[in-house]
């Protein structure tokens, strides 16, 4: 994983940062002149999953190239795209010509709002677990090209869905082979592959990890998202329905934090005060921090009360309180 130093500011617009200001001035008692302390750096930057304006995309109330513009507007640093937002791409009967298109307008856009690239979370380009090898072939192959563009992009990682057979034990030798040669294809770009809870059995963290740890790949680890742990619903859809079955997201969250390399912070409803209803927040953020992580916390709005800006905004500002009252 491509960790650097966390930068010394980070400038949010429309926001305090006396949680973020570097240098604070104090009389040295001796000599009666001022003394420059260093504060302590910010505990995490933060990015903007591409996901949180899926609903304005879909809707063409905005292209999905006006994301950097987006994301610097409302004062994030790192930017987390989404392969099947980019229809030009994905519909594209020049796929080679497309792809390049997608990375030079991707970079240059970055560049010019000052953001990183960080990672493409991968959808819909075939299942790497499968039990029918040749469908794992075909996936294998569909999800270079999209390790090529992470690379290109100067990415760490493209997040994959492991789904597959329901069966923990036919699920796991297929998703340890598959996790395996995709990270293998992934390695000379210096790309990582990583796993969300999205679902299913991907929602055990338990067996996720097993599967992880069993590809003994360093390049092989997590996307933690702080909802997703339904692992059972009430439809054959690992997103959509009633959940039957739910992991505990605390214990989840804890169980994939070692092999994180990136953490998602996903949200739905906030209340009056601008906590978050179903996720404790302020205990996934400790539980962040003690497991040493030091990469960025993407933002992930998935709720409807709110507009997909507002609960952005919502989102980053409960973040930044609870950095605030962390420090």
């Amino acid at each position: 994983m491509k960790r650097k130093d966390f930068l010394n500011q980070m400038a949010l617009a429309g926001l305090s940062v006396s949680a973020l200001s570097l240098t604070a001035c104090k009389s040295n008692v001796k000599g009666g002149k001022p003394e420059i302390i260093a504060a302590k750096p910010p505990l995490f930057k933060l990015s903007l999953a591409q996901w949180s304006i899926n609903r304005m995309i879909r809707k063409g109330e905005v292209s999905p190239y006006e994301f950097a513009s987006l994301a610097k507007t409302w004062g994030f640093e790192g930017l987390e795209y989404v392969s099947q937002l980019y229809q030009d791409v994905v519909k594209s009967e020049n796929p080679k010509q497309a792809m390049d298109g997608f990375v030079s307008k991707s970079n240059a856009l970055a560049a010019d709002h000052g953001l990183k690239n960080l990672l493409i979370m991968i959808d819909n380009e075939g299942d790497v677990a499968s039990s029918d090898l040749n469908k794992r072939k075909e996936a294998l192959e569909n999800h270079k090209r999209w390790i090529e563009a992470a690379s290109a992009m100067d990415c760490h990682s493209i997040r994959i869905n492991l789904f597959g057979d329901k069966d923990p034990e036919t699920w796991k030798p297929n998703a340890v082979e598959g996790l395996r040669s995709i990270c293998e294809i992934a390695m000379p770009y210096n790309i990582n592959i990583i796993v969300e809870n999205h679902g299913g059995l991907t929602s055990d963290a338990k067996i996720l990890m097993e599967a992880i740890e069993g590809a003994e790949m360093p390049n092989c680890g997590t996307l933690p998202d702080f909802g997703n742990f339904c692992v059972q619903r009430d439809s054959d859809s690992p997103w959509d329905g009633k959940c039957m079955v739910e992991y505990d997201k605390y214990k989840g969250m804890e169980e994939m934090m070692p092999r994180a390399f990136g953490v998602s912070a996903k949200s739905y409803d906030f209340d009056a005060e601008g906590n978050e209803t179903s996720i404790d927040f302020a205990r996934m953020l400790n539980i962040v921090k003690q497991s040493g992580f030091e990469g960025f916390i993407g933002v992930e709005y998935e709720g409807h009360g709110l507009s997909e800006k507002d609960g952005i905004l919502a989102t980053r500002d409960l973040l930044l309180r609870l950095q605030e009252e962390m420090a």
